[in-house]
């Protein structure tokens, strides 16, 4: 009998998992999407004890958080409370991403390698770290969730302190910016590696290379990322044994010292500086777009990927990647990230002759079309043996996909391919 996986979220992160578990599972969503009722079913449960209730009365197997936002709130919690199988961290375990703060302490006090930094609240001495700091640009972050965009990188000591003073006053970020950080900017190239985690063992999967900016060149405000690719050849196996062995053991185990052992994806935002990695950040979950790639690329079975991570048995399984590169390219509506945009309707031509897939996001059903309503609408996702295939697939399928206002950058994986 088919297992029952309820999938928590609706973006395209959400849409990947239960698209690439859908031939091993039943798959339920809450809320999911218009294009997820194509091979799952739509629930619209937001309260998490009811949602234990009904994931109780409907025998789901395995339940799989995909948003920041209720792994910090307790969803977890809530869940193992029901005597529930879920896959994702408690609450005390995503205070990790839940506060910028508790993670820039964590790592210092269990010596994983970040950069230089002063958290506080009070303005005085965020200027005067500032003042003593010898190299620029400045990187400014709130304190709290602020989906992605609570970063600021100031290029004089002026927009430091300015940007420092609208996070204090509530200005910037509301609550979340009532505490910051800010640290040495390092400069190396970015990467972000997963890490399925049980709380005990770990799974490193392929590492990838996202791009947050709006526009070619990394040019324009950033966005929650306008396309990713995986594996990056910039990752090499010394870089991996690093990572492994100076970043996501001692993160374990300083979970566990901590009272919360960390179950779940752990997603390092990492700074390669003369082929040494620096964390920026930790996330409680799969970034968007990097997921959509990530699940295209596993061999073996993704319900027990996940299940394995729920129930502390990483150790039995072997999780097999397939020997190729996912290129995945967003396409966003047409005012995105600066408002948002009528909705419209999207048409896709004949995929046929395309090696990939679409992972629907901003998308709803209405009168029974299929309409572009969200920032970022879809990703499109290119395979080959190389990234330089796995791209030209991408873009193949993002010329065969028409709705109106449709922006994509054109670059995705320029670093790995130089051009």
């Amino acid at each position: 009998m088919k297992k029952k996986v309820l999938i928590v979220g609706s973006g395209g992160r959400e849409y990947s998992i239960g698209y690439f578990m859908k031939d091993e599972a039943d798959i339920f969503y809450a809320p999911g999407n218009g294009a997820t009722e194509e091979f799952a079913t739509n629930i619209d449960i937001k309260d998490f004890e009811e949602l234990a209730k009904w994931a109780k009365e409907n025998k789901i197997d395995l339940t799989i958080v995909g948003p920041e936002d209720p792994l910090v709130k307790g969803i977890v919690d809530v869940f193992k409370k029901h005597g529930l199988t879920i896959f994702g961290p408690s609450s005390k375990a995503a205070q990790l991403e839940g506060s910028k703060v508790y993670m820039k302490n964590f790592l210092k006090k269990y010596n994983i390698p970040t950069a230089r930094y002063i958290e506080t609240d009070d303005k005085d001495k965020a200027f005067e770290f500032i003042d003593s700091m010898d190299k620029l640009p400045i990187v400014v972050k709130a304190d709290g969730l602020c989906a992605g965009k609570g970063v600021i990188i100031a290029e004089s000591k002026d927009e430091a302190k300015k940007t420092v003073e609208d996070m204090l006053s509530g200005k910037a970020f509301g609550d979340a910016g009532k505490k910051v950080i800010i640290e040495e900017f390092l400069d190396g190239y970015e990467l972000s590696m997963f890490a399925i985690c049980d709380g005990e063992d770990f799974v490193l999967l392929p590492a990838a290379q996202d791009h947050k900016r709006l526009l070619d060149g990394d040019k324009g405000p950033n966005t929650g990322g306008m396309g990713a690719y995986a594996p990056t050849p910039l990752a090499t196996p010394e870089l991996y044994e690093k990572v492994k062995t100076r970043i996501i053991r001692p993160t374990l185990e300083g979970m566990k010292k901590e009272g919360a052992p960390f179950e779940g994806v752990l997603f390092i935002g990492l700074m390669i500086v003369d082929n040494e990695p620096y964390v920026l950040e930790y996330n409680v979950r799969f970034g968007d777009p990097e997921c959509e790639e990530l699940m295209a690329l596993i061999e073996s079975s993704v319900y027990d990927m996940f299940y394995n991570g729920a129930t502390k048995q990483l150790d039995k399984i072997d999780v097999k990647i397939k020997d190729m590169v996912a290129v995945g390219v967003v396409c966003a509506s047409k005012n995105y990230p600066y408002s948002s945009s009528e909705p419209a309707e999207i048409k896709v031509d004949d995929l046929s002759d395309t090696n990939g897939y679409i992972a629907y996001a901003g998308v709803k059903k209405i009168d029974g079309k299929l309409m572009a309503t969200g920032g970022r609408v879809l990703v499109c996702v290119g395979f080959g043996k190389d990234v330089e295939k796995a791209r030209d697939e991408a873009y193949k399928i993002v010329d065969k996909v028409h709705f109106d206002g449709k922006k994509y950058r054109k670059d995705i994986a320029y670093q790995a391919i130089g051009k």
